[in-house]
């Protein structure tokens, strides 16, 4: 279940029929449906799981939704950043689905991983892209991949 911006417990189905509605009220703009995970973890190596789903109208804002999910036993970061982008294809895959099914407008898609170029994930950023890029999906690590850096991570 996700969280809306009015703190309701919504499914998937619902996140994109609101979604659609958001793109529908606008039929003039462009679309970016971004998905990212952002984690925290715990002293006894759990992990809270934050995954981010935005609507982005580009140049005149967005709205998003939000779901956690608490998994244990992650030891090392690489375990966390793979698990974030598991995450991540599964709610893609799931939204692309219900998406398939509805009247949507058209947008772009894409997958936002909360790695980048500093700090200890820099090592990951060569396998995280390859497995984001094999599902056939787009993918932006930092400083682009503001739903994970920003939006998941507002919430973990």
């Amino acid at each position: 279940m996700f969280n809306n911006s009015s703190g309701l417990k919504i499914n998937t189905e619902e996140v994109v029929k609101e979604i659609i509605g958001f793109m529908k009220a606008d039929l003039g703009s462009l679309y970016k449906i971004i998905i990212g995970t952002d984690s925290g973890l715990f002293a006894d190596k759990s992990a809270d799981f934050v995954t981010a789903v935005v609507i982005h109208r580009v140049g005149n804002g967005g709205r998003y939704f939000w779901r956690r999910i608490e998994l244990k036993q992650f030891h090392t970061l690489r375990d966390r950043i793979i698990k974030e982008v598991l995450l991540s294809l599964e709610v893609a895959k799931e939204v692309l689905m219900e998406l398939k099914n509805s009247s949507a407008p058209d947008f772009d898609f894409e997958i936002h991983a909360d790695i980048g170029e500093n700090g200890k994930s820099k090592v990951l950023i060569q396998e995280v892209v390859s497995i984001i890029r094999a599902h056939n999906f787009n993918v932006k690590t930092k400083p682009e991949s503001y739903a994970a850096s920003n939006v998941a991570d507002r919430h973990v």
